[in-house]
């Protein structure tokens, strides 16, 4: 009688574990969903980039990108070109986003003729002068920083999980550009739908909001942000981030994720 008394109290003490488990994720299981969250098989799209300085002045750039997954999934390659206005048309970025190691980049500049590489140091650097940095555009390594979650609230009329992601060394902090993060993922989605940047002095800088959010494939409930807003709290400029099409797309030609093809 006792050892069924034992393992009876095991087997409940087992299930509520679990189910602790299912309902409480932990921090890192949660940054790991909102990676997994926004990959696609393949897909198309075409986006327009709104830049705004201090006084509201605007700039308007049109782009078009495509990704595909490869390495079953453990790779994403993505490549974004520039389709208007004229000063910018045809330059593009190349982005090979790996889950187990440094991510490769490759900037093309149409003026120059040139190729160049996106190295670690300069991946803070503004992305084609917006508010958005080359380390915005692709998801930061998960393992790279320690996360906590520090509450739960509503954001954008989505309850959230508010996580604080903070580089786990100097290097990690210079290379993407904030010394602590604080993001708001949903919950029913594991989107992120805001984001408050603190800079390498620990001073609050820029903060992202998700305005939009579509189930882009249903067959495997994956989303994507279709409207985003970066505001740099320190110099009041502000971009939008809108995609205007977007289309599932997994038989993406693998040439277009090579320079030869970047370079066109």
């Amino acid at each position: 009688m006792r050892t069924l008394t034992v393992l009876s109290t095991l087997i409940v003490f087992l299930a509520t574990t679990q189910n602790a488990l299912a309902a409480d994720p932990t921090p890192v299981q949660i940054m790991e969903k909102a990676v997994k969250a926004i990959k696609l098989d393949g897909a198309e799209s075409i986006a327009t980039l709104i830049i705004f300085d201090a006084k509201g002045n605007k700039r308007v750039r049109k782009t078009a990108s495509v990704s595909k997954l490869y390495d079953k999934g453990l790779t994403e390659k993505r490549l974004i070109r520039f389709l208007t206005p004229a000063d910018v048309k045809g330059t593009g970025l190349l982005t090979f986003d790996y889950e187990n190691k440094t991510d490769d980049m490759w900037l093309y500049l149409p003026a120059l003729r040139k190729t160049r590489r996106i190295v670690a140091s300069e991946k803070a650097k503004s992305f084609m002068g917006s508010e958005f940095s080359y380390a915005d555009i692709t998801p930061p390594k998960v393992e790279d920083f320690t996360h906590k979650i520090i509450k739960t609230e509503k954001a954008g009329g989505v309850s959230c999980w508010v996580i604080e992601s903070i580089p786990k060394s100097e290097d990690i902090a210079e290379e993407n550009g904030f010394s602590k993060k604080v993001s708001h993922i949903g919950k029913p989605d594991f989107m992120i739908r805001k984001s408050i940047y603190y800079d390498l002095d620990d001073e609050l800088h820029k903060e992202l909001t998700t305005l939009k959010v579509e189930e882009v494939d249903k067959e495997k409930h994956l989303f994507r942000p279709m409207h985003m807003e970066m505001l740099n709290k320190q110099n009041k400029r502000r971009s939008v981030m809108k995609i205007e099409k977007f289309k599932l797309r997994p038989d993406v030609p693998d040439e277009y994720f090579t320079t030869r093809y970047l370079e066109r």
